[in-house]
């Protein structure tokens, strides 16, 4: 094994997600869903290594020549007062820029995440690549990542743009059946649902979650479900009721490098307890893939991301 395989953990600020496995009561789906969970395994373990990611082909520079020569106008008084403004303006280069979001997909998710009353973290994260994933882009499927129980959080990460509340609002509990019934007028095979971190309630919503997991599957047994979890403060037997709900992939998210834990993720937030509960959700359910991201340019050393790596793998990722 090499040891710096990315596998099932993503190095990317913008997560791509994999999938992984759940038998379901219905033998017609179980086989062709374990195939397919079979397939992606197979994919993980021949992944990307960090190497393939720091080698990437790099876009192309920001020019100077427009600066230089806007530096030398403004130093002969050239240039009026909107002119010199315009000037000092640094755009972004074309590889760094998105479009706007447009497209009868796109209007068709927003609608019927509006009609439900559902929240995704693709809007209240202000995720720049909304546009690509509602609108499917190249791969011409489009799809959603769904936030459950609101869209006000307990906590403030400080790397995150979703709101922050102490008190948030109750829980919906037509959420889970709603959920359900917009992931299956998508057409998707393959769906990602996550959360804000709800410390207010007793098991920090997990019973929610996983009666959202269990709708889905009711209605769509065929779509692979992946749920990036909060930590539920440590709690095991909040963490063991989401692996055991028919989810097929368990996501934690460490989000950086133990270092900087203290600095990026909010104070009730621990590297450690991140840890705890991905090794809590593998043992119990063994055949089920976990999975974690980090983010890179926070400070992190090489170093300090390969042993990252280690530790999630020394936790069964």
């Amino acid at each position: 094994m090499r040891p710096n395989s990315l596998q099932s953990i993503l190095f990317t600020t913008c997560r791509r997600y994999s999938s992984a496995s759940n038998r379901l009561s219905s033998p017609s789906v179980s086989k062709p869903v374990q195939a397919r969970v079979e397939s992606l395994k197979a994919q993980l373990i021949d992944g990307p290594t960090l190497d393939d990611f720091a080698s990437a082909v790099k876009g192309p520079a920001i020019s100077t020549h427009n600066l230089q020569r806007n530096a030398e106008a403004k130093e002969k008084g050239a240039m009026t007062p909107g002119e010199r403004a315009r000037a000092e303006h640094v755009r972004l280069p074309e590889w760094l820029k998105t479009a706007p979001p447009v497209g009868h997909n796109y209007h068709r998710i927003k609608s019927d995440l509006r009609s439900l009353n559902l929240a995704t973290v693709c809007e209240e994260a202000k995720c720049p690549n909304i546009g690509e994933c509602w609108g499917g882009s190249e791969s011409g499927t489009a799809t959603a990542t769904i936030m459950l129980m609101g869209d006000e959080c307990t906590r403030g990460c400080r790397f995150c743009s979703v709101k922050t509340n102490r008190k948030p609002k109750p829980l919906d509990p037509q959420e889970p059946e709603n959920t359900a019934e917009a992931i299956s007028r998508w057409g998707v095979d393959y769906i990602v649902m996550t959360s804000v971190d709800r410390d207010d309630i007793a098991d920090g919503g997990a019973s929610h979650f996983a009666a959202t997991v269990k709708a889905l599957k009711t209605r769509s047994p065929h779509i692979l479900v992946e749920c990036l979890t909060g930590d539920y403060q440590g709690d095991s037997s909040a963490v063991r009721h989401v692996a055991a709900s028919g989810l097929d992939v368990y996501a934690h998210n460490l989000e950086t490098v133990e270092e900087l834990t203290p600095f990026v993720r909010d104070r009730r937030a621990g590297y450690r307890q991140s840890l705890h509960v991905l090794q809590t959700a593998k043992q119990a359910k063994p055949d089920l893939v976990t999975k974690s991201s980090i983010m890179v340019g926070c400070g992190e050393t090489y170093s300090e991301v390969i042993q990252t790596f280690n530790d999630l793998r020394n936790v069964g990722v």
